[in-house]
């Protein structure tokens, strides 16, 4: 429809209201009616108003006409005259008013007295006859709503609404204002009867929603982007989520009289979904947080303790679906979940220390049992924290603080009186996975098993210990040649090397290289021997190792058999001449071969150490020696030479008869010796050796240990260059915390020897703070 003058109306002649209002009257009854009207009928409404607005008025206070002239765009030619648009609207305008407050006064008394679903019924089938004729209303005044409304409003008059605006205002003064108490009642009721499990038409309810969030569109004096929820708060919103906290105060404590927690909370559940289903049926959307927030209050919040004591019990019996449910309502509070997560951590702990202590002194020998029992804690309770705590980052950080506590501490550490024991015994753990037997795993069940260690090992504190003590197993696996693969010994270094970097695994990675390096120069100087004079009479080989990538030390001083020294200088002389400048240092307790017997009954090949071939090669002159004898051959310390004997002597393959060895004490050789093997391993350790190589470890480490505070002190110093006490040990507990805990005696005592060695000096007249050295 254009602003221009209608063809009705093409002079813009004077339409006075009351040529116009019987018939527009009689139509807009007609709608207000639910009369049907035709298209036609429509349009000659419209037109009524189109021509009432766009026809030239006589203004009271003036004796001429006011002409069209041309002004700005979007304003019809009485816009030109000032105040003109009072002349075009109001009485139309006060007419509509008037008819609509007539209207409805008509209807109010109906409604009078009804209650329950009656007052119901009728609020919101009058409410939806009228709401429909309003809008169509709305259309027809479309034109006087587009201008003389906006001009009104554009000069600040706040009292002039567009006309369905208007029909919404009378609407609330004319019937809302006496109703609302008896509908809001009637809604509430039935509201309550639902939760009884009663049913009811919900059109009733979401009517009466649809009615009051339609009106607080009508109570804004200036229209609002958005909509406006005064009017639904107020005389419903508010009620309904009293009336609802009423209800589930008195059910709640009436429920958990008669019933267990666990049920409760299922029937908790049941509810908050309830709530959120009526929500989503007959409320508003608004309401949806609120009710929520009134509902956990009520329901969950007023019941924490209860939950947080019920939660121990649920722990102790593994009822993880009742886990999930009380994970799930308790997320809903506010930092109701932090009780939660110090209690599970609590349990995790005594559970992991309970299953240490089951072991008993047995896990000590038994490394496989330590460590299974530490990963079925963990595991079980990971499994929880992913399934029933949906990964939460708080249960996992809870989980961890506890598995590292019992990891480090538990009954076992303390029966041996050591921090040190865990990693030790993971170490071993390891070891027994990796050293070739008949019951290793396949490949797959290897990999898992060294996944298994990796979650016990990154929990371990002293990392450097495990380091220590799998560097030395891993050395004797490689020499020994008795690994069980050298991919999963690879795959396992690789694992290390991504939890702690590349110089934790450094020397572990450099003893792979000196065994690929051996090999080539075992090729290398048998072919040497093989085109050379004169060859060998045995077959020896060698393994060449760095000595600051192997945890090896030097050996008892020990004199090699005759049947060797051949072999031992050949290969001297020829590692010489390709390596001059380097000195060799032969470790002959980690040496070994095998002796071909000829003087039994069966021809054995014994496979035995170093040691133990040169005391049996004394046998091939005499078929008995004494101590003396033995020891001035072989030139080992007696109380080594009586261990090696006593294996030999428990293989009865010598025999002796004094249980208490001396210098003069004779070893015989058993010619009648039986074995249903041909092959025999005589090769065991020694118990000295054992006891010798863990005091050593553990002396070695804090000797390691001292080295790599001061290391770091001095890292730290050099950058700041001026520090105080407090703040250098934070710094160095920083630096060290992923190898392992520095105690602050030792810090500063190493503190004491770099100032000894003048890397650092203490400020005068400051003695807690240091200074570095260039």
């Amino acid at each position: 429809m254009s602003q221009g003058a209608s063809p009705n109306n093409p002079h813009g002649k004077t339409v006075n209201l009351q040529d116009i209002w019987d018939d527009l009257s009689d139509g807009i009854r007609d709608i207000y009616s639910r009369q049907s009207m035709s298209k036609k009928r429509y349009m000659e409404l419209y037109t009524h108003v189109y021509n009432y607005c766009t026809s030239i008025q006589q203004p009271s206070n003036q004796q001429h006409s006011v002409k069209p002239t041309k002004g700005k765009k979007g304003m019809t030619p009485s816009s030109a005259g000032q105040g003109g648009a009072q002349f075009v609207g109001i009485e139309l305008y006060s007419k509509l008013k008037e008819f609509l407050e007539n209207h409805l006064s008509a209807i109010k008394p109906r409604g009078k007295d009804l209650v329950g679903e009656s007052v119901l019924k009728f609020y919101t089938t009058v409410w939806e006859e009228y709401q429909f004729s309003s809008q169509v209303l709305n259309g027809i005044c479309m034109y006087l709503n587009r201008h003389w409304v906006k001009r009104e409003n554009d000069e600040g008059k706040k009292d002039v609404h567009d006309i369905y605006t208007l029909c919404l205002q009378t609407w609330k003064s004319c019937l809302f204002s006496s109703m609302h108490s008896a509908v809001t009642r009637s809604v509430l009721k039935l509201i309550e009867q639902e939760r009884n499990g009663e049913s009811f038409i919900t059109r009733l309810i979401s009517g009466v929603v649809d009615c009051y969030v339609e009106l607080g569109a009508g109570s804004d004096p200036i229209p609002t982007k958005g909509q406006n929820f005064t009017i639904y708060k107020e005389y419903f919103e508010d009620e309904f989520l009293k009336d609802t906290e009423r209800y589930y105060l008195a059910e709640s404590g009436s429920f958990l009289e008669h019933n267990s927690v666990t049920e409760y909370m299922k029937k908790v559940e049941t509810r908050l979904t309830e709530e959120q289903r009526r929500v989503s049926v007959y409320l508003h959307e608004s309401t949806a947080d609120e009710l929520a927030k009134t509902c956990e209050r009520v329901l969950i919040e007023r019941y924490l303790e209860q939950f947080y004591t019920e939660f121990n019990v649920l722990l102790e019996n593994d009822k993880e679906e009742d886990l999930t449910r009380m994970y799930n309502l308790v997320l809903r509070i506010p930092n109701g979940m932090s009780a939660l997560k110090t209690r599970f951590g609590s349990h995790v702990q005594s559970q992991g220390l309970a299953a240490v202590e089951k072991c008993g002194e047995a896990a000590l020998n038994e490394p496989k049992l330590y460590v299974q029992a530490l990963l079925d804690v963990h595991c079980k309770y990971s499994t929880m924290v992913h399934s029933a705590f949906r990964k939460d980052a708080g249960f996992l950080a809870a989980l961890d603080k506890a598995c590292s506590h019992f990891v480090n501490q538990n009954a076992l550490v303390e029966k041996a009186k050591s921090s040190s024991k865990s990693p030790e015994l993971l170490a071993r753990y390891c070891d027994v996975l990796l050293k070739k037997s008949a019951k290793n795993p396949d490949e797959n069940e290897l990999d898992e098993a060294l996944e298994s260690v990796m979650v016990i090992f990154r929990y371990v504190e002293d990392k450097d210990v495990f380091q220590k003590f799998y560097s030395k197993m891993l050395a004797k696996r490689l020499v020994q040649q008795n690994s069980a693969s050298d991919d999963a010994e690879s795959n396992m270094i690789s694992k290390l090397k991504q939890a702690c970097g590349f110089e934790y695994t450094s020397k572990l990675q450099r003893m792979f290289q000196d065994m690929s390096l051996s090999k080539d120069m075992n090729d290398r100087f048998k072919q040497h021997t093989t085109t050379t004079e004169p060859a060998l009479d045995v077959d020896f080989s060698i393994m060449v190792l760095s000595s600051g990538a192997w945890p090896f030390t030097q050996g008892p001083p020990f004199q090699i058999p005759p049947e060797l020294q051949k072999s031992y200088d050949r290969f001297v002389t020829f590692y010489t001449s390709q390596h001059n400048g380097r000195k060799l240092s032969w470790l002959y307790q980690l040496s070994k071969g095998e002796l071909v017997t000829n003087g039994f009954k069966n021809i054995y090949i014994l496979q035995v150490s170093t040691y133990q071939m040169a005391i049996l090669l004394q046998y091939n002159a005499a078929t008995s020696h004494t101590l003396t004898h033995l020891e001035a051959s072989t030139q080992l310390k007696e109380d080594v030479l009586v261990q090696v004997v006593q294996i030999l002597v428990k293989a009865k393959l010598l025999d002796c008869e004094e249980e208490d060895m001396g210098p003069d004490s004779v070893v015989t050789l058993n010619t009648g010796y039986k074995n249903k093997k041909l092959r025999v391993n005589l090769n065991v350790p020694l118990k000295a050796e054992q006891k010798m190589e863990q005091e050593s470890t553990h002396k070695s480490m804090e000797e390691d240990r001292k080295l790599l505070i001061q290391a770091s002190i001095v890292r730290i110093m050099k950058m700041r260059k001026e520090l105080k006490h407090q703040p250098l040990l934070a710094e160095v507990f920083q630096q060290l915390c992923s190898r392992f805990k520095p105690t602050v005696p030792v810090i500063k005592k190493c503190i004491d020897i770099l100032i000894e060695k003048e890397y650092l000096e203490r400020v005068e007249g400051n003695k807690d703070t240091y200074r570095y050295l260039a």
